[in-house]
């Protein structure tokens, strides 16, 4: 399967006989695909699954919190009614437990940008880390 290069019989060859090793090659691959299949897909694992304490956490964790300023002076802290005197207390109830605290503030239309302030401030005095404000735009999707 060689080629002679010299002018001689005999003599030795340029090309190395390259029949064996494809030989070889293609045992190993029928080896290997007849071992393939045979090797288990998946492992089986134990999962550790969370405390109902922390699926609690997850749901308070879930839920936004929007502070709504109406235009009577009255507060609602995601429709409940409240007080200007209760909003801190009841904003540090609520943020206790949760790792994030951030909070959003609504006001009506009529309502005096002072006092949009004011729930602001009572709320970064109760430990809220983000307060954002929600507009008419933001409210519509636009």
């Amino acid at each position: 399967m060689g080629m002679d290069v010299g002018g001689e019989k005999g003599g030795a060859m340029a090309t190395p006989n390259v029949v064996p090793l494809i030989d070889i090659l293609l045992v190993l691959i029928i080896i290997f695909m007849v071992i393939t299949p045979l090797t288990p897909k998946g492992l089986d694992t134990l999962v550790p699954q969370p405390s109902p304490n922390q699926q609690q956490n997850v749901e308070l964790e879930n839920k936004t919190v929007v502070v709504q300023v109406e235009k009577n002076g009255k507060l609602k802290i995601n429709n409940e009614d409240t007080t200007w005197e209760g909003l801190g207390p009841r904003i540090e109830q609520i943020f206790k437990e949760r790792a994030e605290k951030i909070a959003f503030v609504k006001g009506d239309n009529d309502v005096m940008f002072m006092e949009v302030a004011r729930a602001i401030d009572i709320m970064r005095g109760a430990g809220i880390d983000k307060i954002g404000l929600i507009t008419a735009k933001l409210e519509a999707g636009q």
